[in-house]
């Protein structure tokens, strides 16, 4: 890993098409893919890797990787990414849906979510509202446990596209998909262009918030996958820029999403209407942001090290992708020996780039670990009922 502080370099803004950039950090070698884990060490330790150079728009405060190559990414059926076995993920999941239900009035509408993974949340609109839903996803696997909706949500294992511009939607919801496109433009232009004139469609998004990543150091949500991090000024201008007026632009989850809803505008964009960021404050961020990073890994390799050298079991909660971030930059190997996830699809598997085994909580009983490092500090009152429920007493400490 390099801190840097480069000079504006050569190169174009995924969103706004400035060229006023400045690459202000480099991680190098990183896994390319954090949510395909593997069934064995030595296949994980063999996963393809790449760089992370990056930048910060200085037009509209887009940070984005002008290192990423979309040659090396795959999304099939072994991504695993699905949040919704944690109670606490369950249940602000089940109050944005409620809330978005209640605010478009969608009952007995047409749903398309863009990306949809398992489908848990466009099968939780379509509860609420009994509303119709299509969703799209390349890796989506069929779920037996879904039949209860048979009918009324069909699946689509693709992309979305401006082939599928028949879909009529009321609402096109899109959640933690847009971070991983390299042409956010493009493709937020192509969703406009499938609406049409349909102008009464919804459109809603979601995205990890850069701001928490820069401001309030969440360091491990830095990843290959990620190949764009939007904050709110550069999420505004990507959709005023793409024919939508934002009707709402808000930090939810702790602070560490953000949720966009707009509607189709007619006519040139106002880049002056509507919601939009700190973009001075932003930038105070980025230029402080590499030194940071650097004092809190530095921070955490002394921590394991005095950790090691006294013996201590020490298990990490959250195989998703800040916990494989977490063990890759940090080269953990020998230190952590499990990872303990509540994900029953990803137990008996592998991390990528370190080689962890993948537990269940359950598995603690026996192993007695002395310190649980948890990945994500939103999790981590359900984590210690938990623990406290298995009868353990380790220290439990927030990465």
């Amino acid at each position: 890993m390099i801190g840097t502080e480069h000079a504006s370099l050569e190169s174009t803004c995924s969103v706004c098409s400035s060229t006023d950039i400045a690459v202000f950090i480099e991680i190098l070698q990183v896994p390319v893919h954090c949510n395909v884990l593997w069934p064995t060490p030595a296949q994980a330790l063999q996963v393809p890797r790449g760089d992370m150079r990056l930048g910060f728009c200085r037009a509209c405060g887009h940070v984005f990787n002008l290192a990423f190559n979309s040659a090396l990414m795959e999304y099939s059926q072994a991504y695993e990414n699905s949040l919704h076995f944690s109670p606490r993920f369950q249940r602000y999941a089940e109050s944005l849906a409620v809330r978005l239900v209640e605010r478009y009035d969608l009952h007995g509408k047409d749903i398309i979510e863009i990306g949809c993974g398992k489908g848990d949340f466009l099968i939780l609109l379509c509860k609420l509202g009994d509303n119709r839903g299509i969703g799209f996803d390349r890796s989506y696997v069929p779920d037996p446990d879904t039949h209860m909706v048979t009918g009324q949500v069909t699946f689509v294992q693709d992309f979305y596209s401006e082939r599928y511009a028949d879909c009529r939607a009321d609402l096109i919801c899109c959640r933690h998909v847009l971070e991983h496109i390299q042409s956010p433009r493009d493709f937020v232009s192509s969703v406009r262009r499938s609406i049409g004139r349909r102008t009464d469609t919804i459109v809603f998004f979601e995205v990890p918030n850069a701001l928490f990543t820069l401001r309030d150091l969440g360091v491990w949500d830095l990843i290959y996958e990620h190949c764009s991090y939007f904050g709110p000024s550069s999420l505004a201008r990507l959709f005023a820029l793409c024919g939508f007026d934002v009707c709402d632009l808000a930090e939810t989850y702790a602070g560490q999403f953000l949720c966009l809803e707009a509607v189709p505008r007619e006519g040139i964009a106002d880049l002056t209407a509507g919601p939009c960021g700190d973009l001075e404050g932003m930038s105070a961020h980025v230029a402080a942001f590499a030194d940071q990073y650097r004092r809190k890994v530095e921070t955490w390799e002394r921590r394991l090290e005095q950790m090691a050298q006294a013996g201590r079991r020490v298990v990490v909660w959250g195989a998703g992708s800040k916990g494989v971030s977490f063990l890759n930059t940090l080269k953990i190997r020998e230190q952590v020996e499990y990872v303990v996830d509540v994900n029953p699809r990803k137990h008996g598997m592998v991390v990528a780039g370190t080689g962890q085994g993948i537990v269940p909580p359950e598995f603690l009983r026996d192993y007695q670990p002395e310190v649980i490092v948890v990945m994500n500090a939103v999790y981590e009152t359900e984590i210690r009922r938990l623990v406290e429920s298995l009868g353990l007493v380790p220290e439990i400490l927030c990465a």
